[in-house]
């Protein structure tokens, strides 16, 4: 049986499989058992909490009573459960009960998981989510237990998130045209909260939408008068500004305008006149079609899911038509900024790789070899890692890596550890040479497909014989780039510059989290050339390649700072300001790395801004994520509401079109809080770790007590892979080989951290943390003496 469970209004369970017939809960402490249980999120509740908040003051028999009331509550959700069977749903664990409902199962999670999805889609879409949420009260939260101190934080929580869902379902009908509908239902949310200066708006705006300009101005004034009167406060400046556009009937309060009247029409006018004018096979669509899904993936959610399927469809018509010069300017119009290291679909990244590898050989070739050429295996190429990607915020364009203006607006500089290859005062190299590596050794020249010699790595434990072994281990390589047999060598301009640049970007973009060094010769050749160039949008993209490329050890957050300050600079300078988002977000990562939370903080302000100013919605995912990772990294939190918080920024990601990032990332974040806090890993049976599971794994063992099993997995564990959480995950490995004695893993996690000695642990994702490297690597030490 599938129970459901209502807390919005009076607390209820139903049969989910039986048409929602009721389940009889008894008397009011079990319903208090259950409500408490729901409150804690399926997480467990100590026997002598429930007691602290059942009773005043406990009778004695107290620790029976609860038995009782969880043993009848366990009859009533889980009838058919056999004797002497464990419980399912209901469960013992440690020392108190958890109920382990589904995440759809509470109407207050449901309710969430609506709110959330509607932030991502467009009015249209959000209004019927919105109705559906708020469909879902039946009075105020928890009712019965108002005055319970327990209930109250909760209460109070979900009522500020309904009012919310209120206005948000009103602002939408605005939008659609809608406000005589939006009208009743602010005016009854208004007399119960006549402190919402929002909803005053939005009542004043529908008035006027409706041809009732008297009566929005008269709102106004009640507002102003139940403000001024009863709080001491003026009205703020959207009240102000509303009712002086109103008494001055502002053209873009117009109902049609509002709609989009104007850039509807525009857009309506332009594309039928495209259609009309531009033939239906001409190689010019592709093109624009490139450019629009570009756009299209920046709105993230479902535009984003439809322009990576495009995408592909898009690059295989244009090899269809022969022409590589067409393929490669489709391929390289995609330069939407990444700043998540794991692939959101594998698969069609090394897809897109291998078109561009192929693209980049008939150039250089001068003729196409198509999409049915043979591919072959490239040396040193592996295709983009396990994992997802994670689109980054909007937009293209982008700064060189030369040095950030000194004392540019608004941008403090990156410090001086911030000297590495990229970093401030870097020269670029010039045409004709050679150039350095990030770690100062020589880098042949490239030839005109940007490959160079192969060379060894040792750039990492694994270099030195490292035994983990798995899929991102060297020598999993999978066939992605073929060789041309037709290279010229040398930096001679070939003609076709820049689309080779962009060729190349892309490929260090797409191979991003592997092991193989053709990323990296992608991203320093994409880089040498756009700065030869002096392509400022060019230069954007191909250091979104060196951002992704510069994980080949730990430590690197200095580096990636400095290419985002050059990345903000540039784009600053040249309004690119999809690359300066990613800029922000990328110093954001980098200074949390480093611990330097204040100016973290300002650049995730900073990209807010930009994201609300120029509608990209995955920035506040990304921002909302960082901030959790502050509140657990500055300790001013309790556990609970950490976890809390982090299951709040989950939310966002439901629907945001970035399965790379999100699939396994809240068990894993949970994860590091509980280790960073000196707690055992959570064990909840069904929690879906992701790509994370093999180093979770040996964590949920020893905290089941299954030490010889916890052994055994450690031995399996890979080394992870080059990308954000390559600290966090090297950090969790050498947690679990200290709890079970692994010497020889203890002693390649203390070489691979070491290098990070001076960062937080994890923080360089922006997501989460467990840490000071520096308190690992002490702990590391001492296993070893």
């Amino acid at each position: 049986m599938r129970v459901g469970f209502g807390v919005l209004g009076p607390v209820v369970a139903w049969d989910a499989d039986a048409d929602g017939r009721a389940i009889a809960l008894k008397g009011p402490r079990h319903r208090a058992v259950l409500a408490r249980l729901i409150v804690a999120r399926r997480r467990v509740v100590p026997v002598s909490r429930l007691i602290e908040d059942l009773w005043t003051e406990p009778p004695p028999g107290a620790v029976g009573a609860v038995r009782t009331f969880v043993a009848a509550l366990r009859r009533a959700l889980e009838p058919q459960r056999p004797p002497r069977t464990p419980a399912r749903l209901l469960v013992t664990e440690g020392p108190g009960y958890a109920l382990r409902a589904d995440p759809d199962a509470v109407d207050a999670w449901r309710f969430e998981q609506d709110m959330a999805t509607a932030a991502t889609l467009p009015p249209d879409g959000a209004l019927p989510r919105l109705e559906e949420a708020l469909s879902r009260w039946r009075g105020p939260a928890y009712a019965e237990f108002a005055d319970e101190g327990w209930a109250r934080g909760e209460r109070s929580r979900l009522a500020e998130l309904r009012l919310h869902a209120v206005e948000r379902q009103a602002e939408a009908r605005l939008a659609l045209g809608r406000a005589a509908e939006a009208v009743p239902d602010l005016e009854a949310h208004l007399a119960e909260h006549p402190w919402r200066e929002g909803a005053w708006r939005a009542l004043a705006l529908a008035l006027y939408r409706t041809g009732r300009q008297g009566d929005a101005l008269a709102v106004l004034r009640r507002a102003r008068t139940l403000l001024v009167e009863q709080l001491g406060v003026d009205p703020g400046p959207e009240l102000r500004r509303l009712e002086t556009d109103i008494l001055g009937q502002a053209p873009h309060l117009d109902p049609t305008a509002a709609r989009g009247g104007a850039a509807a029409r525009v857009w309506a006018d332009a594309t039928a006149a495209y259609d009309r004018t531009v033939a239906s096979g001409a190689r010019t669509r592709l093109e624009s079609t490139a450019a629009l899904l570009r756009d299209l993936s920046m709105t993230g959610g479902g535009g984003l899911l439809t322009a990576r399927r495009q995408r592909l469809a898009a690059v295989a018509a244009a090899e269809e038509l022969g022409d590589p010069e067409l393929t490669a300017r489709v391929i390289g119009a995609y330069d939407v900024p990444a700043i998540w290291t794991r692939l959101d679909d594998p698969e069609q990244a090394a897809s897109i790789v291998r078109a561009a590898e192929r693209t980049l050989a008939a150039l250089a070739a001068g003729f196409p070899p198509g999409p049915g050429a043979p591919d072959h295996e490239a040396p040193g190429h592996e295709p983009p890692g396990s994992g997802a990607t994670g689109p980054g915020p909007p937009g293209h364009d982008a700064p060189g890596h030369g040095a950030p203006a000194h004392g540019a607006p608004g941008h403090e500089r990156p410090g001086p550890e911030a000297t590495d290859h990229g970093a401030p005062g870097h020269e670029p190299p010039g045409q004709g040479t050679t150039s350095q590596d990030a770690t100062g050794h020589r880098v042949p020249r490239h030839d005109a497909t940007g490959r160079e010699a192969p060379r060894e790595e040792g750039t990492g434990p694994g270099a030195r014989g490292h035994r983990l072994a798995g899929p991102e281990a060297p020598g999993h390589d999978t066939p992605g780039h073929e060789p041309t047999g037709h290279e010229p060598t040398g930096h001679e301009p070939t003609g076709h510059d820049a689309i080779r640049a962009r060729l190349l970007a892309t490929i260090a973009v797409e191979s991003r989290g592997g092991r193989s060094e053709r990323g990296r010769q992608a991203a320093r050749q994409a880089e040498e050339i756009a700065r030869r160039l002096d392509d400022p949008g060019l230069l954007a993209f191909a250091l979104n390649g060196v951002f992704m490329q510069s994980f080949e050890r730990a430590g690197l957050a200095p580096r990636r700072d400095a290419t985002g300050a050059e990345l903000i600079a540039l784009a600053a300078r040249h309004g690119l300001v999809a690359f300066e988002v990613l800029g922000h977000l990328i110093r954001l990562q980098a200074r949390g790395a480093l611990g330097d939370f204040a100016a973290a903080d300002r650049h995730a302000a900073a990209a807010d801004r930009l994201g609300e100013r120029h509608e990209r919605p995955l920035v506040g995912v990304f921002t909302a994520w960082y901030r959790t990772l502050r509140l657990a990294a500055t300790g001013r939190a309790d556990e609970a509401a950490v976890e809390a918080a982090y299951r709040d920024a989950a939310a966002r990601l439901d629907g945001a079109g970035m399965p790379g990032l999100e699939h396994g990332l809240l068990p894993l974040a949970l994860l590091c809080l509980r280790v960073e806090r000196g707690r055992p890993a959570p064990t909840d049976a069904d929690l879906d770790w992701g790509p994370y599971a093999p180093w979770a794994r040996p964590l949920v063992l020893l905290a089941q007590d299954r030490r010889a099993e916890a052994t055994a997995a450690l031995r399996t564990v890979p080394e992870p892979p080059r990308d954000l959480l390559l600290e966090a995950l090297w950090c969790l490995t050498g947690r679990a080989a200290i709890a079970v004695g692994d010497r020889e893993t203890i002693a390649l996690a203390h070489a691979a951290l070491a290098p990070a000695a001076a960062e937080l642990a994890g923080a360089g994702s922006g997501l989460l943390t467990l840490g000071p490297v520096s308190r690992h690597l002490a702990d590391l030490a001492e296993a070893l003496r």
